[in-house]
């Protein structure tokens, strides 16, 4: 029997409601349905206090869901579709994202088309989108302590009331640099349009293989943003005595503790969209983000009084 999946927001009344009646509707249809939140790719925040706990990349899989399922359909945010991503890459489901939330910049359809959506994905009428991943670790030493899988962007930055930080980045062969800033942003082409572009980092379109650093409030007129292929592994080492904290997705964070060290580097696993129609990222920028919309147009003359 064919197998979907189903991971929704289970904090949202609407995700859950519309979750259950299609559960209903695709087993109707004589499909396998496996359900579960997107809580399980969210790996929560630790805390000094706190033990880390140390979650393998390829262990946040859902029971039952596997790499034969058809496709699996995400009801939420973009909240919702960076967790799924996390649960679901390292098995290489397709994702039908819908709306539920706010934004939505990640997700393909809205409630209302979710109907028409489902038909087309069930007869084979759709595209698949390969987006790259981060692989980021936090080492001590040689140790690996805390990894997670990252589609948008990690951020290393002090906490409130601390000083500036200082960064050491080796990125591939190249010399390691120092920078001095609030913190630090690397970030796939996907979350170009989210943290980064607010930070001051360009827009990169998805398909292009790189990778970009992006200094968060620098000490420095020569400290700006740098973009590089993706295959180059980057290091972050920070020469404070402070704690740091990592933040991965907006969604997922440890302490960096002096001593430690983060790496990120692509991924093995890619993010699997499933598109409707071919996908057009301008179209979405403009959208979503008010991008290349025309001006105004002024008056060819004036008259004076």
């Amino acid at each position: 029997m064919p197998k979907v999946g189903i991971i929704y927001n289970d904090i949202k009344p609407v995700a859950q409601q519309v979750a259950l009646e299609w559960q209903e509707k695709l087993e109707g249809s004589g499909l396998e349905v496996v359900m579960a939140t997107g809580a399980g790719g969210i790996l929560g925040y630790s805390s000094p206090e706190r033990p880390m706990c140390h979650t393998p990349l390829d262990s946040l899989v859902p029971p039952h869901f596997d790499a034969d399922m058809l496709f699996a359909l995400v009801l939420g945010g973009d909240g919702t579709v960076l967790a799924a991503f996390r649960q679901l890459a390292p098995i290489g489901i397709p994702l039908l994202t819908v709306n539920t939330g706010h934004m939505g910049f990640l997700t393909e359809a809205y409630l209302n088309q979710l109907p028409q959506a489902i038909d087309q994905v069930l007869a084979g009428e759709y595209e698949i989108e390969e987006r790259s991943m981060l692989a980021v670790k936090l080492c001590h030493g040689e140790s690996l302590i805390w990894e997670a899988l990252c589609l948008n962007e990690m951020v290393l930055h002090r906490e409130p009331l601390t000083s500036m930080c200082h960064f050491e980045v080796g990125i591939g062969r190249h010399s390691p640099v120092d920078i001095a800033a609030d913190g630090i942003i690397i970030s796939t082409p996907t979350g170009s349009t989210a943290y980064a572009l607010s930070a001051g980092g360009p827009v990169i379109t998805p398909g292009v293989s790189v990778t970009q650093l992006i200094p968060i409030c620098p000490h420095s007129l020569a400290s700006r943003g740098l973009v590089f292929p993706d295959h180059e592994p980057v290091a972050i080492h920070s020469a404070n005595t402070d704690p740091l904290v990592m933040i991965v997705d907006g969604n997922a964070g440890c302490y960096v503790m002096p001593g430690d060290w983060v790496s990120t580097c692509r991924a093995p696993y890619v993010a699997r969209f499933i598109r409707l129609r071919s996908p057009e990222f301008f179209k979405v920028l403009r959208e979503k983000l008010g991008w290349g919309l025309p001006h105004i147009a002024k008056p060819t003359s004036v008259e004076l009084p």
